[in-house]
């Protein structure tokens, strides 16, 4: 019996870069659907069922950041950056925008795969996650990638619902940001906690600041 191989969105356009990554991206067991310009992929992404999107940030029609923040309007799947500029302003609004992840170019074809492999485990392990959360009026439902509060629905991405995950079941213990970027990220070998403070106030945005703590020199924690 065959099994289906997950399914990327690959906006690019530099060709060299589009056709190399792409064939490396197959080698590693990828089905790999390429677009040249945002709209393309804007348009090849409201077509086709993907399992996780790789977008180039500086894209003709569409940028990236932009293409994100459409993709966003409707669904949670992974979504990793690729930047030729790595300064933190641009790192922070790739993220803010709804980015799980970002990779600084140039970059290493195996490593690629790799961090694409681990947004794909994160989401799976999402999926299957069936355990209900209760800190007060906060509940999060891990298998819908959502929380309520008081009731009310509050959207997550699958990033924003595994951090929120963690720190739920850890309430009241400070967890470092190596640790976070380890759990949730799964990729600690670049030590960039950016990630993990820009997550943390796009939660913070969704379920109420005084919910988090930053425990300074420390990490963060959820208040119990």
């Amino acid at each position: 019996m065959s099994v289906a191989l997950p399914r990327v969105l690959f906006v690019e356009d530099d060709p060299t870069i589009r056709e190399t990554t792409a064939l490396v991206l197959e080698t590693f067991g990828f089905e790999v659907r390429v677009t040249a310009d945002g709209q393309a992929g804007l348009d090849a992404f409201r077509a086709e069922p993907f399992h996780v999107a790789l977008l180039d940030v500086m894209l003709p029609r569409i940028d990236g950041i932009s293409l994100v923040r459409m993709i966003r309007e409707t669904s949670p799947i992974p979504v990793v950056l690729l930047s030729a500029r790595s300064e933190p302003l641009d790192v922070v609004a790739g993220l803010e925008a709804g980015a799980d992840d970002y990779v600084a170019k140039p970059f290493d074809g195996p490593v690629l795969a790799a961090r694409l492999r681990a947004v794909l485990r994160r989401a799976e392990r999402q999926a299957d996650e069936r355990r209900v959360v209760t800190i007060g009026d906060l509940e999060l439902d891990a298998a819908g990638m959502s929380a309520r509060i008081a009731g009310r629905p509050v959207s997550l991405t699958t990033t924003e619902a595994r951090l929120l995950i963690e720190l739920a079941q850890n309430a009241g213990v400070v967890l470092s940001r190596a640790v976070l970027l380890e759990r949730v990220w799964e990729h600690a070998w670049d030590g960039d906690t950016r990630l993990v403070d820009v997550h943390i106030q796009r939660l913070r945005a969704k379920i109420g600041r005084e919910r988090i703590e930053t425990v300074r020199g420390a990490g963060y924690k959820l208040v119990r």
